[in-house]
């Protein structure tokens, strides 16, 4: 019976959850972008978000308040490798996310990334662990160095144009 159990359980996914607005606003290159142009803000988060999934395989949610609209009906779009949720009219994202949590935490690991008060208390009252927007950036930060250390290390370190031109060549340049 116990390997039967053992052998039906599917094995825990790492997901994160982001609370879009609150992350944009909370970050100042962000903030300030969205004062200029919100797509543009969106749009660059998605980017960070996309590189730090490549990098920790993690699935991403990025959820962004749309409960505002009239008529909303809510939408889900794959955006390169995460997952991108506008919320339907009268849902926020908070809203969106504690479900979500909810419906996912007991069989999965989930991280929420957020710096609402509030909605920090109440994923950790499901399971989800929190992570504060400066959290967030802080570890996107340690991604970005890691990816550029692997990729400096994939090239083996700075590259010399005389270095890939054979002894003929050099001589010539001298």
């Amino acid at each position: 019976k116990v390997q039967k159990v053992l052998k039906d359980k599917e094995p825990a996914k790492e997901y994160l959850l982001v609370d879009g607005y609150n992350i944009i606003f909370s970050w100042d290159e962000l903030s300030e972008l969205a004062k200029e142009n919100m797509d543009s803000a969106r749009n660059k988060l998605m980017d960070i978000l996309c590189n730090y999934q490549g990098f920790k395989k993690c699935i991403v949610i990025l959820v962004f308040d749309a409960y505002k609209v009239k008529g909303g009906i809510g939408q889900v779009i794959d955006y390169h490798n995460i997952h991108v949720v506008y919320t339907k009219e009268a849902e926020t994202a908070d809203q969106y996310i504690e479900k979500v949590t909810h419906d996912i935490a007991r069989k999965h690991h989930v991280t929420v990334a957020t710096s609402d008060a509030l909605e920090q208390l109440i994923i950790m009252g499901q399971g989800a662990v929190r992570l504060s927007a400066n959290g967030l950036k802080e570890e996107v930060s340690q991604v970005m160095d890691q990816i550029r250390r692997d990729y400096l290390d994939i090239q083996g370190g700075r590259n010399y144009i005389g270095e890939h031109l054979d002894d003929n060549r050099q001589g010539l340049d001298e």
